[in-house]
């Protein structure tokens, strides 16, 4: 049988936003979210910030954030060769030969990454790692002015890696990070709007912009928003690999469900919440321990005025921050599950106070 994966996360796997430039993404959000919002805002910053039963309590919020990984074009040389730098965290063995498609004034302009090849480099030269000024995007432009009518400094690219089912649920995309976050937030609101009977709260899912460069968006849409109860939903490591070791990075694997965080940055009130709403539901999931601010928009949101009672729940992933990120779609399905469990069971009397 055939796996049949969501249009709209599909649509959001495809779409093209670097952190700044997150506008096809955010096309994909208000198509599918905002028709079913009773309240839906755009902000300076470019978060979508949608509002189901306004007038309910306690409020929760839901981030997951649009933006993903990319470049942006810094030089053109005399010869039209593009330099750039890199939008979010790279590990720079990985930018090489890829293709890279690059938003323009007037369309996409396709390339390629390059470098000197291996044949043209010194023996001592075989071992090191490039730095980003040593590679180039390669639009076979003819020189410098061909090359400027097509592109200018400051236009965006990102890796011409499109989702793909692997085998079963199991895909492979350029941006799980964190595209799958953003439609579990989004997908949790359009569950909950056909069962407006079944909570109480005032339920606010935002899709955030500029995580990949500081939980930009977290800041400032937490601050706006205000909530009592807060939930992030990224990504996070599975570990179920080759060369991890899990007594550094923990056991975690595809297909076991979410990962819940526990630590100073979650409030022990909405872990415990979470897990009660996962054990009520049969919803199967993994734990994380984590000593710090997570590296998710969560540290943005628990520091958020006075602060705000906040949890972490996590989709596994393999291979961060490459071209081909590689996820279980059924553990994104039991991330909305819990999330749509967690919203029923809110009281209007509750605080995460403790």
């Amino acid at each position: 049988m055939t796996y049949s994966p969501s249009e709209f996360l599909v649509e959001l796997l495809n779409a093209k936003s670097p952190s700044g430039a997150e506008g096809q993404a955010q096309a994909v959000y208000d198509k599918y979210v905002e028709p079913i919002s009773d309240a839906y805002e755009r902000d300076t910053l470019g978060n979508r910030i949608a509002t189901l039963n306004g007038n309910g309590g306690p409020s929760v919020m839901y981030s997951g954030h649009l933006d993903e990984l990319g470049f942006i074009v810094t030089y053109i040389d005399d010869n039209g060769f593009l330099y750039f730098a890199t939008i979010g965290s790279h590990d720079r063995i990985i930018i090489l030969g890829r293709r890279v498609r690059i938003q323009t004034a007037n369309g996409v302009v396709k390339g390629v990454t390059g470098k000197r090849a291996v044949h043209l480099m010194d023996a001592k030269d075989h071992e090191k790692v490039p730095k980003v000024n040593e590679m180039w995007i390669d639009i076979a432009a003819s020189g410098q002015d061909d090359a400027a009518s097509r592109v200018q400094v400051g236009d965006v690219a990102t890796y011409d890696h499109e989702f793909e089912l692997i085998h079963g649920s199991i895909g492979a995309a350029r941006a799980f990070d964190n595209k799958c976050g953003a439609y579990i937030v989004g997908e949790t609101l359009r569950r909950l709007s056909e069962k407006r009977r079944s909570f109480e709260a005032k339920i606010v899912s935002v899709g955030t912009s500029q995580e990949e460069i500081g939980v930009r968006g977290a800041t400032t849409s937490s601050y706006g928003v205000n909530p009592d109860f807060a939930v992030a939903v990224d990504v996070n490591h599975s570990t179920d690999h080759p060369d991890c070791d899990k007594r550094k990075f923990g056991s975690t694997k595809l297909g076991a469900g979410p990962i819940i965080t526990r630590g100073p940055n979650i409030n022990p009130i909405v872990f415990e919440k979470l897990i009660n709403a996962a054990n009520n539901r049969d919803i199967p999931y993994q734990l994380e321990g984590d000593p710090r601010p997570t590296g998710t928009d969560a540290r943005a949101i628990q520091m958020a005025r006075n602060g705000v009672a906040t949890g972490l729940i996590s989709v596994p992933l393999r291979y961060m921050h490459t071209p081909s990120e590689v996820v279980d779609l059924e553990d994104v399905e039991k991330c909305v599950q819990l999330l749509v469990g967690f919203s029923e069971d809110l009281k209007a009397v509750e605080t995460g106070n403790w």
